[in-house]
C-alpha cells in the first residue's frame, strides 16, 4: 500500500476524552475514530489488526475442532425470557421494538440463541459432542463508556459453545479451550494470567476462568501466589495482599491490575434445562446437553495489545498483529535514486507476498518519522542519501536499533521474518 493512498489521518495530540494509553495512540495514529461514546468506526490500519486477531482466533478454533457459525445480533426476547435472563441483566440490554410492536434486544451474548439453535438441531447422543463458534459484534448499554476499546457499548467478540452429553465431556472441552486460549494470547505477544472468577450474568454452576492482560489501568485486581500458580480474580478470592496462598498454604499473594480478554465457563445443564435442549441417551432417556461457554473480546483484545506494547513514540506492533510488516520510508521524493531503489523494495517485498507501506508522500523526513513511530510497524526501512550504493537504514521499532545494510541483506532479514513463528517477535 502506498501511503499518499492510504486513509490514514496522524495527530499530533490525543482528545482530551482519551485517557489510556491504548486510546491515545490509537486515536493519534488513526486506527479508530469516535462516532459515539463506546462507539467506534475502525480505518483500514485499525480493521487490519482486526483481521490479524481474528486470523490467529479462527485457526486455534478450527484446530480445537470448533466449528464456525453466524447467529443474528437481534434476538427476540422471549429467549432471553425463558432462560431467566432478561430481569438479571437489566439496563444493560440493548431494547428495541419492531413496527409490530414485538421487543427484541441486540444481543451482549448469545448462550440463549445458541442452546434454542442445538435444541431444534440435536436430538441423539449420536450428534454429541459438537461445539460452534462465531466472531461478531456484541451490544451493551454501558453507563458509563470509558477506556476507549476496552469499555464499548459496540465490541467485536468471540464467543464458542460447546455441548456435550456428560460432566466427563464438557471437562475435556474445557481443557481443549483453555489451551486454544493460551495459544491465542502467546501468539498475540499478550502478558497474561488465567485466574479463577466468578460467573456473573453468565451463569453456570461450574468452573470459570478469565484471561486478564496485566496492565495498570486493568478494572480488576487479581491475587498472584509467588510460589504455586494460584491466580484469582478477587471477586472470587474476598483475601489481602500479603496473605497465604489458599492453595498451597507456603507462597505469598500480591496484587496486580488485569483487563479482562477472554473468560471460559462450565455451565452444565443451566441454559439447557430452561430451554429444553435435550437428547436421547443409548436407553432412549431424554437428558439435558451439557454445556460450555468460551468468549474473547476481539477489538478488547486489540486495545490491551496496544496498552501493553508501545513507547514515547507510539504503538509498537507485535508482527502476529501488525498491519503491515515493512515501512518504507522515501526520504525525498525528488531524488531519483531514493525513488528508484524504494520503488523496487517496495515492488519486490509485495510480490514475495510480505504485506507493505511505502511512504510516498512529499513530507519532511522528521514528519515521516514521527508517524511511523506512531504506527509502530515492526521493520522500518529508511531510503535515504545512501541509494546510490544500494544501501539503506534497517530499524527494528520493537528495540530501536538501526543499522546500514544493503538492500540484499534487508530483503533476506525481511523475508526471515515472515517464516518465524508469531511468538518469536512477540
Amino acid at each position: 500500500m502506498r501511503q499518499t493512498n492510504l486513509l490514514v489521518t496522524t495527530l499530533r495530540e490525543a482528545p482530551a476524552e482519551a485517557e489510556t494509553r491504548s486510546h491515545q495512540l490509537l486515536l493519534r495514529a488513526g486506527y479508530i475514530r469516535q462516532v459515539a461514546a463506546g462507539v467506534y468506526t475502525y480505518l483500514p490500519l485499525g480493521r487490519r489488526v482486526l483481521r490479524r486477531i481474528e486470523q490467529i482466533v479462527r485457526q486455534e478454533m478450527e484446530s480445537a475442532g470448533a466449528q464456525e457459525v453466524l447467529m443474528p445480533s437481534m434476538q427476540p426476547t422471549e429467549l432471553w425470557r425463558e432462560s431467566e435472563r432478561y430481569e438479571v441483566y437489566g439496563k444493560e440490554l440493548m431494547k428495541l421494538r419492531d413496527r409490530h410492536d414485538r421487543e427484541f434486544v441486540l444481543g451482549p451474548t448469545h448462550e440463549e440463541v445458541v442452546t434454542a439453535l442445538m435444541r431444534g438441531e440435536i436430538s441423539s447422543y449420536r450428534r454429541l459432542p459438537v461445539t460452534v463458534y462465531q466472531i461478531q459484534t456484541k451490544f451493551r448499554d454501558e453507563r458509563r463508556p470509558r477506556s476507549g476499546l476496552l469499555r464499548g457499548r459496540e465490541f467485536l467478540m468471540k464467543d464458542a459453545y460447546s455441548f456435550d452429553t456428560d460432566w466427563e465431556g464438557l471437562d475435556l472441552a474445557y481443557k481443549v479451550m483453555y489451551s486454544a486460549y493460551e495459544r491465542i494470547f502467546d501468539r498475540c505477544g499478550l502478558k497474561y494470567r488465567a485466574v479463577q472468577a466468578n460467573a456473573g450474568a453468565i451463569g453456570g454452576k461450574g468452573q470459570n476462568h478469565e484471561f486478564m492482560a496485566l496492565s495498570e489501568i486493568g478494572e480488576d485486581t487479581i491475587a498472584v501466589c509467588s510460589l504455586c500458580g494460584y491466580a484469582a480474580n478477587l471477586e472470587q478470592a474476598e483475601v489481602h495482599r500479603g496473605d497465604c496462598c489458599p492453595q498451597c498454604g507456603e507462597g505469598e499473594l500480591d496484587f496486580h491490575q488485569g483487563i479482562e480478554v477472554g473468560h471460559v465457563f462450565k455451565l452444565g445443564t443451566v441454559y439447557s434445562e430452561k430451554l429444553g435442549a435435550g437428547y436421547l441417551d443409548r436407553g432412549g432417556r431424554t437428558r439435558p446437553m451439557v454445556m460450555g461457554c468460551y468468549g474473547i473480546g476481539i477489538s478488547r483484545l486489540l486495545a490491551a495489545v496496544a496498552e501493553q506494547h508501545n513507547d514515547d513514540q507510539g504503538l509498537i506492533w507485535p508482527q502476529s498483529l501488525a498491519p503491515y510488516m515493512v515501512h518504507i520510508l522515501l526520504m525525498s521524493v525528488k531524488d531519483t535514486a531514493q525513488r528508484e531503489l524504494a520503488e523496487a523494495m517496495y515492488a519486490r517485498l509485495t510480490a514475495l507476498g510480505i504485506d507493505t507501506l511505502l511512504d510516498d508522500r512529499d513530507e519532511r523526513p522528521g514528519v515521516k518519522f514521527k508517524d511511523a513511530g506512531l504506527l509502530g510497524i515492526p521493520v522500518v526501512l529508511v531510503v535515504g542519501k545512501l541509494a546510490a550504493e544500494q544501501r539503506i537504514e534497517y530499524m527494528d521499532r520493537r528495540t530501536g536499533n538501526k543499522e546500514v545494510i544493503d538492500i540484499g541483506e534487508a530483503l533476506l532479514r525481511v523475508s526471515g521474518l515472515k517464516s518465524a513463528p508469531d511468538t518469536a517477535f512477540a
